[in-house]
């Protein structure tokens, strides 16, 4: 499993950016997919989740840490095996390395991490 993230930077607060993950090494549309973040000092915490695309009851619900609610949104594109997260009016305190994340068969697989820096 091989998961790559990119779409970071430096943007000014109230400004947008897209981050993207590459996966390769699984069949993509059965996992759930989650961004995190890991600001200096701090635990790494949840920002998003995507279910799978399998076509259960759950398929492709998504979930928010109430930090990002409504400026965040994640999706995927199975055809691409790609996640993104859509960062909208970004403020201070989003600044932080994101990671995409999987679990399969109850390991956790990781990026290695896109920088995101809000500042003026």
């Amino acid at each position: 499993v091989h998961l790559v993230e990119s779409g970071g930077g430096l943007v000014q607060p109230g400004g947008s950016l897209r981050l993207s993950c590459a996966t390769s090494g699984l069949y993509f549309r059965n996992y759930a997919m989650s961004w995190y973040r890991q600001a200096p000092g701090k635990e790494r915490e949840l920002v998003a989740t995507m279910a799978s695309a399998d076509g259960s009851g759950m398929t492709n619900m998504t979930q928010y840490a109430d930090s990002v609610k409504g400026r965040f949104s994640i999706s995927r594109d199975n055809a691409k095996n790609t996640v993104y997260l859509q960062m909208n009016s970004l403020k201070p305190e989003d600044t932080a390395v994101y990671y995409c994340n999987i679990v399969r068969g109850g390991i956790p697989y990781w990026g290695q991490g896109t920088q995101v820096t809000v500042s003026s």
